[in-house]
């Protein structure tokens, strides 16, 4: 057999491998798919008997085992980027391993680059020492294979994000229609919000509801967590708190009730901070329920210092039964203001790396007792922006003023 017909028959073969891989890359078959035919590609039309293949990982930041055929020697899985070095000129590459390691079995490596990037190397050695192997081609059809590769790891990445991006979306759109629509704002119950979310969904709550002329209802919260799955407990935790208010039942067991509904929901991975207070103008008195949450602060006249409620059980769905549970009670009020908060407010930051804190909070209410609570917002949020001195927010803000005449 001629030199040119070994040649013929070489480039045949190669021909036949290129449209193999080429043919399964536009077919959008899987990874592994791929990676399989690739193999039986290199071993039954190149002068291959075994190899191994390393892919680099770019978020992790190393090269990765993906293909190991006819290799018995104790490979790594993974090779680290700072231990790989290679010098072109004299065509040697650097491994920095274990000694349990060995490369022996596979003489020849093939390096795979874009540009001065390297993506991934081949290892291999030959059937046939004197049938040769041509490196360029064996290295253009490793690229092909490490570049779909790359290409899917790309589009998988885009479509999670796309995925992300819609899940936000409808997670921000369900949170807005948990919060009420409007406040009241006439002459016996002014109400004023400020909710900054630190991403497109937060984790706070906050409702108002006002079921008979002399009931009110009013809540915050701090569920754990963000994005879907939150939203979707606190859609819940709105819809089991809506029906359990229209049913009449008392403060005390509707924090029981919320909390075995969270628990029952979550098995005690999620949480919830939560504040519920109820005022009655008739008999002018002020039931509430801390369920460890900041506790906000009650203003009775200017002369009078702020309260803090604190009254109440822990955190709603930690356990299946509250260990405790007190409910506040404050009566003969008639004229008071409430600012309920998340602690996003009070653990802004500024640039000391100093909290805003509870005391700064205090200050600043007890220098603006006779402020409407749309005035109280303004110059609050105007002290803090002063505070944190361009320091962004690391949480959620939620305020919620009411002042009750």
């Amino acid at each position: 057999m001629t030199g040119e017909t070994i040649k013929y028959q070489r480039k045949e073969l190669e021909l036949k491998a290129l449209l193999e891989i080429t043919q399964a890359i536009n077919e959008n078959k899987n990874e592994r798919v791929l990676l399989n035919i690739f193999k039986f590609t290199c071993l039954v039309h190149l002068n291959i008997k075994s190899l191994v293949l390393y892919v680099y990982n770019q978020q992790e930041q190393f090269f990765l085992r993906r293909i190991s055929h006819q290799v018995k020697e104790n490979l790594p899985e993974e090779i680290q980027k700072g231990d790989v070095q290679e010098n072109k000129e004299l065509g040697k590459l650097s491994l920095s391993l274990s000694g349990e390691y060995s490369f022996a079995e596979v003489n020849i490596y093939v390096p795979v680059y874009h540009k001065d990037k390297m993506l991934a190397i081949l290892f291999l050695s030959t059937k046939d020492e004197d049938a040769g192997l041509d490196l360029d081609f064996t290295q253009a059809l490793t690229n092909i294979l490490v570049v779909a590769l790359e290409n899917k790891r790309f589009a998988r990445k885009q479509l999670e994000q796309e995925s992300f991006r819609k899940e936000m979306e409808i997670a921000s759109n369900v949170q807005r229609m948990l919060f009420p629509a409007t406040l009241p704002n006439h002459e016996k119950l002014k109400a004023k919000v400020t909710y900054i979310p630190h991403f497109s969904v937060g984790g706070d709550y906050y409702d108002l509801i006002q079921p008979t002329e002399d009931d009110v209802y009013f809540c915050v919260g701090d569920v754990s967590g963000k994005g879907m799955p939150a939203s979707l407990l606190m859609s819940n935790f709105q819809a089991a708190l809506r029906t359990l208010l229209r049913s009449g039942t008392d403060l005390k067991t509707i924090v029981e009730q919320l909390n075995l509904s969270i628990f029952d929901a979550t098995k005690g991975e999620r949480f919830i901070t939560f504040f519920l207070g109820h005022y009655s103008y008739s008999q002018k008195k002020l039931t509430y329920v801390n369920a460890g949450h900041n506790p906000p602060i009650l203003c009775l006249n200017s002369e009078a210092s702020a309260e803090l409620l604190e009254a109440g059980t822990t955190i709603l769905g930690a356990f299946e039964t509250l260990p405790f549970l007190e409910l506040g009670e404050r009566e003969g009020l008639d004229h008071f203001v409430l600012h309920l908060y998340t602690d996003g407010l009070t653990e802004a930051m500024n640039p000391q790396d100093e909290e805003y804190g509870e005391k700064r909070l205090l200050d600043y209410i007890n220098q603006c007792r006779d402020s409407t609570p749309e005035d109280f917002h303004i110059g609050l949020l105007e002290d803090m922006e002063k505070f944190s001195d361009g320091v962004p927010g690391r949480d959620d803000i939620t305020l919620l003023s009411l002042q009750f005449n």
